[in-house]
């Protein structure tokens, strides 16, 4: 399909795009990747009178250390993520799993910050952020603010950035202890039909996020909660899909995505040695 009639402008800087999403409000959009935002287009499911082309900002794309974490230019591309030695050797989580996403085409456009702020529950990377307790450095007319991933998905497609807000950061701690992430999908390419990301702290806990299991990102608590508890990694992994609604598709039923979710993070508790 074809998109609806809309302006398009390159932001010179992170102030400009800012400046530009004030005036303009709800109407305007950014662009970076587009791999996100342009099939939404496509079908007429987002209709912006105004595209903000950021995806040359060169000042938004770094992957750097900073002591105890390490940041991330929202701009960042996943290829990227993908070979930054510093996150192979720091986050390799982060690493491995951006080299998932999609195809080598997407992985050469797609950044991490358009990746989260899209805020798609069938997504990679933000499951990972979340699993890691990552931290999101927004900046809008107001200045600058930090949201917790833990508060920052709130509804499908939906996320706590408001219309003239900016995503420029992303920080997250070093991950010493073990790790895995698990995607079950037709393709190499595809969605994750369920996924898991399993970040464990050495002492028999790991904190353990899904992928396509709800409206947004989900931590996995109950399974959480049963490691720290003293179960097994079979039982905690009993719980994946505790109070949880997945959704239904032409790929899969809400029963065969609990039972995915099930073996998926028996699966990653298990490569990441949480016992």
């Amino acid at each position: 399909m074809i998109p609806a009639a809309f302006d398009y402008t390159r932001a010179g800087s992170a102030e400009e795009a800012v400046s530009l999403l004030s005036q303009h409000g709800d109407e305007a959009k950014l662009l970076a990747g587009g791999h996100s935002l342009l099939p939404l287009m496509k079908l007429r499911l987002a209709t912006p009178a105004l595209l903000v082309d950021v995806g040359r900002l060169g000042e938004l794309s770094y992957v750097r250390d900073e002591g105890d974490h390490i940041a991330i230019g929202a701009l960042t591309r996943h290829h990227d993520l993908v070979h930054s030695d510093l996150l192979r050797q720091q986050v390799p989580i982060l690493s491995h799993t951006a080299g998932l996403v999609g195809d080598p085409q997407v992985r050469h456009r797609g950044t991490i910050g358009g990746s989260l702020a899209h805020g798609d529950p069938a997504s990679d990377l933000p499951a990972v952020v979340l699993a890691l307790g990552g931290t999101l450095v927004a900046r809008g007319p107001r200045g600058e603010r930090t949201i917790p991933a833990t508060e920052f998905f709130r509804g499908f497609l939906e996320t706590a950035l408001a219309p003239d807000e900016l995503l420029t950061e992303i920080r997250v701690p070093k991950a010493g202890g073990g790790w895995s992430y698990q995607k079950f999908n037709r393709r190499a390419f595809d969605w994750a039909i369920v996924g898991v990301a399993a970040v464990a702290d050495g002492g028999g806990r790991a904190a353990v996020s899904l992928v396509n299991m709800g409206p947004t990102p989900l931590r996995a608590t109950a399974v959480e909660e049963a490691l720290a508890g003293g179960a097994s990694v079979a039982e905690a992994a009993s719980h994946a899909a505790d109070g949880l609604d997945p959704p239904s598709d032409l790929n899969a039923s809400p029963e065969y995505r609990r039972h995915l979710a099930t073996v998926l993070v028996r699966r990653a508790l298990e490569e990441a040695g949480t016992r």
